[in-house]
């Protein structure tokens, strides 16, 4: 699993800035098109929360766990309905910024998260947090799939029979790549060179290998009730991001030239920075070398 350094690495750089791109509660995620590219992005990320919402079969009074929680939008998106949200993130920044405004998150690992203390659930949602969860040693040396058995576990452990779980994200597209060939030297455009360039962005993270792996991983729990492919949604919501974050303001500038000292001083800080403006990012998926799954269960 990426540590607590390497998704602050990923992150916590980047905390200001999407905030001020995206509102104080942005998604850090796929939003939720389903084929009607011409929503707004608020609206296709509001159309989301309503999603899983539904997925979870959310009412007022429920209690519902966020893992991987980022800046607080689901957790806003379950209190503004009268339920109670609890987040669990390993992001330092993201932790501050939502207790700031009165949120329920707490700056730990689910693996390490006494199950008991945080007590029972109706639901629990995971937005793009899964991708971290398995490392490439990890995945070398064959744990991925006792590591989201483990997962799924957990979540088992806080849900009655009957409880839901939503999980949405990235997952390998058209090939699961081999490791040792990614980290090698590869001409400018490549696959290759834009899957290398990824696995810097997240480090410590591995992909699962798609929608099967994930239901096997889930069964000895859960039942597999549907899922939603959302690879176009993410090209749409990487382009709107691109234009929010590309949009002049004198606070988003002094944002970006607090970084110029890192980016002067971290050669792997600016290796981030070419896959996220380079176009690298939204290319692996027009090229389904990343794919996206929006997944529900339902525990047994």
């Amino acid at each position: 699993m990426a540590t607590q350094a390497e998704i602050s690495r990923t992150y916590d750089w980047i905390d200001e800035i999407f905030r001020l791109s995206m509102g104080e509660h942005g998604d850090f995620t796929c939003a939720f098109y389903d084929g009607d590219y011409s929503k707004t992005l608020e609206k296709a990320q509001a159309d989301k929360h309503e999603y899983i919402l539904n997925g979870i079969r959310f009412h007022a009074g429920l209690r519902v766990l966020d893992i991987g929680s980022g800046w607080g939008p689901m957790l806003r998106a379950v209190e503004s309905k009268a339920g109670e949200a609890v987040g669990l993130t390993l992001s330092p920044a993201q932790a501050r910024w939502c207790l700031k405004r009165g949120l329920k998150v707490l700056l730990q690992d689910y693996k390490t998260t006494d199950p008991q203390k945080l007590g029972m659930f109706d639901g629990v949602v995971s937005v793009g947090a899964f991708e971290h969860f398995c490392s490439i040693s990890e995945f070398l040396a064959g744990k991925q799939e006792q590591i989201y058995q483990q997962f799924f576990q957990f979540c088992a452990s806080v849900l009655p029979p009957g409880g839901r779980l939503y999980l949405q994200t990235m997952t390998w597209g058209k090939a699961v790549p081999d490791p040792g060939l990614i980290e090698r030297e590869h001409p400018a455009g490549s696959d290759e060179f834009h899957l290398k360039l990824a696995t810097h962005f997240y480090p410590g993270s591995w992909l699962p290998s798609g929608l099967d792996q994930m239901k096997k991983c889930g069964e000895p729990s859960f039942d597999f009730i549907s899922s939603n492919n959302g690879r176009l949604d993410y090209i749409k919501t990487l382009t709107e991001w691109g234009k929010r974050a590309n949009k002049f303001s004198f606070k988003l500038l002094a944002a970006k030239v607090k970084l110029l000292p890192r980016y002067l001083a971290d050669k792997e800080f600016r290796t981030q920075l070419r896959f996220v403006f380079n176009g690298s990012q939204s290319e692996i998926f027009k090229r389904n070398l990343f794919s996206h799954e929006r997944m529900i269960f339902e525990k047994r």
